[in-house]
């Protein structure tokens, strides 16, 4: 009978220990979100303003579920703790397995239906008509930005003419008088307020283009010339990194992303190129 009483209460100190430990890791959770620890940037695009509201939606959502589904294993942790008796199997109730399962069904496509529109403003939606294109060429272990020129059109590459070191990083044929004026530069210079579209293409293997600012993620794949748009709202310079392990130097692939005036938009490219690319009116 002792022994029997003694493994109950050693039972319900190590039952009481994990259910606090439980409960100590949630209140820790909650305050590491409650507090903005980790506050992330502000967002500078109205798509990315969408996504935060998204994010918060389904933060809120899934936090619930959380703390209350832990809450539920301390307290049972707990309550059902070994007392020394033969266990009780039970099968459980249908009927409640398919009520929480259509709830979670509902909950998920109702956070995807609301978050369509955030996904699809930069990536299903088309371009303003007069949104400034700029191509993204992304290479180990750098960014490379080219703009069209005056002439509003893109030269010819060829990737037997990509040499670097002599100047041509990108392969433009000189040639082609449509390239003559095609602005290259290390810096994705765009003005505020304006519609922009990226053509994000690689040269070797599967890069990334990432700025958080925008809450805009997209993969550069080799052979593919992948559009995405943006406008941004508000002038800074925020940093652009690859995300996908790309070689020995990925930690070291970054540009910057700057923000400005129309005119400094303008006045940005001209030492480059001698021109500068055409702004379209609005």
């Amino acid at each position: 009978m002792n022994r029997s009483r003694q493994h109950a209460r050693g039972s319900a100190t190590a039952a009481f220990l994990l259910a606090l430990v439980l409960t100590l890791l949630v209140a820790a959770t909650v305050f590491a979100f409650a507090a903005h620890i980790f506050p992330a940037p502000a967002p500078i695009t109205d798509a990315a303003v969408l996504v935060d509201q998204q994010y918060a939606r389904t933060l809120y959502v899934a936090g619930a579920v959380f703390v209350l589904a832990q809450l539920g294993l301390a307290f049972a942790v707990f309550r059902f703790r070994d007392r020394g008796a033969p266990a009780r199997f039970s099968r459980g109730s249908v009927p409640l397995e398919i009520v929480w399962t259509s709830i979670t069904l509902i909950v998920f496509v109702g956070l995807a239906v609301a978050g369509r529109k955030a996904w699809a403003m930069d990536r299903y939606t088309p371009p303003a008509p007069d949104a400034i294109q700029i191509e993204v060429t992304e290479a180990q272990f750098v960014f490379t930005f080219r703009y069209p020129g005056p002439d509003g059109k893109f030269g010819r590459l060829d990737p037997s003419l990509v040499d670097a070191p002599a100047g041509n990083p990108l392969g433009l044929d000189p040639n082609d008088p449509n390239g003559k004026d095609d602005v290259v530069s290390a810096t994705l210079t765009v003005p505020v307020n304006r519609p922009i579209e990226l053509l994000v293409r690689s040269q070797d293997v599967v890069h990334n283009f990432d700025v958080r600012e925008l809450r805009l993620q997209q993969d550069a794949v080799p052979g593919m010339m992948i559009p995405i748009h943006f406008t941004a709202t508000k002038m800074g310079s925020y940093a652009i990194v690859c995300t996908q392990l790309c070689g020995l130097g990925h930690n070291k692939m970054n540009a910057e992303l700057r923000v400005v005036s129309e005119s400094d938009y303008r006045a940005a490219l001209e030492p480059t190129s001698g021109v500068a690319p055409p702004v379209p009116s609005k």
